[in-house]
């Protein structure tokens, strides 16, 4: 369709044309062909050569992503019934999808996923934390962020803040300053609170607290890790808050070890499950996961019949994609080599490069190394608060696998390196 209307347009080059006509929204900086004088966070329509209609999204010079495409429709008017009709939506798709319990901890938003380019919301509770990373979303918070607290006091959400964890250094690249602080705040709320996810409470600090206060994204994978923990002597390696720990010490674990090398998260789980009253069956240590179960190797303590692995990233670039593969293969063949046949492992990855194609290869390297066989429960991803877009991979990030040791088929070989978290 050619446009003819009062909207600045960007020309993007063919190849551009074709990426993008399936749904994928970001126009990068070497497609451009040529555009009209724009200012930086204002919205273009993004053409072809032969003025074809591509989108329309958010333009910034600045930025690597030259376009964020938010519509595909020349019917669109970009006022604020548009963006109260986008996040209803998202909110309508989170209520289907969600039971109203888990609704109380939830992202709400989720970027691309849900068609708000840069725009993170997570709801814990009576608080929002909220985090944007575009410049035309920045331009128009005062938009978003009011009709979407309407939305949810409208269906009966206690909301009494709204705190923004602008504390990113990613926002220097679309020129915007790092900031952090309350957008809304009524009765001198505390930023922090309690959530309660899989009937587990978790004290939330949305001030202090890691990226937005707390990691949602494996909400269901933590319920199924639970659901074989009955019984076993389980170690639950980077637990961070001890979500996974509390999780299978919930579900009748017989002892759980929670690991992680920072102190502060060790105290940070260890609270937690005081607050539970789940401490009796469980201990927690400060240690470099990899240091703690080489020393359970070479002590021969093999006392673990479950042991789960939730490492921070070890890539955040296509650049240092074979390193990562490296670390998470040291990390998982040691897990395979201190289980016993019979034993489990519950396995995870958080980087969108870190394919699933690349990560399930490097499960198989890892039995190889291990000298074991093994027997796949299941494969998850993350909860559908974090929807995955089909035509946009960079949304389909999260890989949770569920194995069993079955058998110990060969001499076991590991080759001692030391990869780090980046």
């Amino acid at each position: 369709m050619n446009i003819n209307r009062d909207l600045p347009k960007v020309t993007v080059t063919e190849k551009c044309r074709k990426r993008t006509a399936y749904g994928h929204p970001w126009i990068y900086d070497n497609e451009v062909v040529s555009a009209d004088e724009i200012t930086d966070g204002e919205l273009a329509d993004v053409v072809s050569e032969k003025n074809r209609y591509i989108g329309t999204g958010f333009y910034n010079s600045k930025s690597k992503i030259r376009v964020r495409i938010i519509s595909r429709s020349t019917n669109d008017k970009f006022d604020e019934d548009f963006f109260r009709r986008r996040l209803q939506y998202a909110y309508d798709y989170r209520k289907t999808v969600m039971s109203h319990e888990d609704m109380t901890a939830c992202r709400l938003i989720f970027g691309e996923g849900d068609s708000f380019p840069g725009l993170t919301v997570d709801r814990f509770n009576n608080l929002l934390s909220v985090q944007i990373l575009s410049l035309g979303i920045e331009k128009r918070r005062d938009i978003i962020l009011p009709a979407l607290l309407d939305i949810l006091r409208n269906d009966g959400c206690k909301i009494d803040g709204i705190y923004l964890r602008n504390d990113v250094n990613i926002r220097t690249l679309e020129g915007m300053a790092e900031e952090k602080g309350w957008y809304l705040r009524e009765n001198d709320v505390s930023p922090v609170t309690v959530i309660t996810e899989n009937g587990i409470k978790y004290n939330v600090d949305v001030e202090n607290g890691q990226k937005t206060g707390f990691f949602l994204d494996q909400k269901y994978n933590r319920r199924a890790a639970a659901s074989i923990a009955k019984g076993k002597n389980v170690v639950d390696c980077c637990t961070h808050t001890g979500s996974f720990a509390l999780n299978c010490a919930k579900g009748g674990a017989a002892h759980v070890t929670a690991v992680d090398v920072s102190a502060q998260a060790i105290e940070m789980a260890r609270s937690n499950a005081e607050l539970n009253g789940l401490s009796g069956n469980m201990s927690f240590v400060t240690s470099d996961v990899f240091d703690f179960l080489k020393n359970r190797i070479e002590t021969h303590d093999r006392s673990a019949d479950y042991i789960i692995l939730d490492p921070p990233a070890f890539t955040k670039s296509r650049k240092t994609v074979g390193n990562a593969k490296n670390g998470y293969l040291e990390l998982n063949t040691l897990a395979m080599r201190l289980l016993p046949r019979g034993g489990y492992l519950a396995t995870a990855s958080c980087s969108h490069f870190m394919t699933e194609e690349l990560f399930a290869q490097m499960l198989r390297d890892a039995a190889r190394a291990a000298g074991v066989n093994l027997r796949m429960i299941e494969m998850r991803r993350q909860a559908p608060d974090h929807p995955i877009l089909m035509s946009v991979d960079e949304t389909e990030y999260l890989k949770f696998y569920l194995l069993q040791i079955i058998t110990v088929c060969c001499q076991q070989t590991f080759c001692h390196r030391k990869y780090h978290i980046v």
